[in-house]
């Protein structure tokens, strides 16, 4: 089975971690259009693409006995370097000196020892704009901090996806879209046009799954069909969608197909990488 998550941060690669217990042949395409930290000072500082949702994702597939990905979520926490992880400067010095985004990711990828694929979103750097009722808004940070947001999309707009992550969309039996932050982090990669059309092309069962609670203010007040209309209105049209049976969106009703089970880990906080796994198995039947 050749399966793909789409988004960015800690949801997907959770989302990624479930994947591998099912299929060996895992493809994460993952957002570069955070501004925020570490991530946010190494742009301004640099002018490269951002790497911090690209470091999780490596994380998430490399061999977990390597030296490199023990340390690769390490922090500094004095001088100049003081909230810089370690993945970070190691993936901004690759980028800044081959000037080569994705081909930056499959270096470190294969020293880690990663079992997959992770490819960024886009093959450069691009700033996340919204449309709000309060105007357009532009970055990652300031779009989190507003309970209004109607659209986004990325500047620039004709941004290309490497056409490794198109491929493997197309190809794939399974496109895993979040969980994560609905505009920020699932469709700051999934707006990216070649993403978008490769998502919309592709004859793979796509699986959305939902937050374990809402991203304040960001979906402030959302219940589940709010989240499904804003993924359609985008352009991506999940097959079903995936509920925690103890979160906040059980009840709700959707237009799409809908199957609510166990998601979260005890504390009821963050995914459970094999509840998250074997919802996924349920859903492709």
């Amino acid at each position: 089975m050749r399966a793909v998550a789409i988004g960015g941060g800690h949801g997907t690669a959770v989302s990624l971690r479930a994947l591998r217990r099912l299929t060996t042949e895992v493809t994460g395409v993952v957002s570069v259009a955070d501004d925020g930290g570490s991530t946010g000072r190494l742009r301004a500082m640099l002018n490269v693409a951002a790497v911090g949702d690209l470091r999780k994702c490596l994380g998430a597939l490399a061999d977990p006995d390597n030296p490199l990905t023990r340390s690769f979520e390490h922090r500094f926490t004095l001088g100049e370097l003081a909230g810089h992880a370690v993945g970070n400067l190691l993936l901004v010095g690759l980028v800044d000196a081959t000037g080569d985004l994705e081909e930056s990711v499959l270096a470190l990828a294969q020293v880690m020892g990663v079992t997959g694929s992770i490819v960024p979103a886009s093959t450069e750097g691009v700033v996340l704009c919204a449309t709000t009722e309060e105007g357009d808004t532009r970055g990652q940070s300031a779009i989190a901090g507003s309970a209004t947001i109607r659209r986004i999309r990325i500047d620039p707009s004709n941004a290309a996806a490497p056409i490794r992550a198109v491929e493997a969309i197309e190809r794939a039996d399974v496109v895993v879209v979040g969980p994560g932050s609905l505009y920020t982090s699932v469709l700051a990669a999934a707006v990216v046009p070649g993403i978008t059309q490769a998502i919309a092309g592709s004859s793979a069962r796509v699986v959305y799954v939902a937050n374990l609670h809402p991203q304040i203010p960001e979906t402030s007040g959302y219940r589940l069909q709010d989240h499904v209309d804003a993924l359609i209105r985008h352009g991506v049209v999940p097959d079903v969608v995936l509920v925690d049976r103890n979160g906040p969106y059980r009840g709700d009703p959707s237009t799409l197909a809908t199957l609510v089970a166990p998601l979260s880990r005890a504390n009821g906080l963050v995914h459970d990488v094999q509840h998250l796994s074997d919802a996924i198995s349920a859903a492709l039947g």
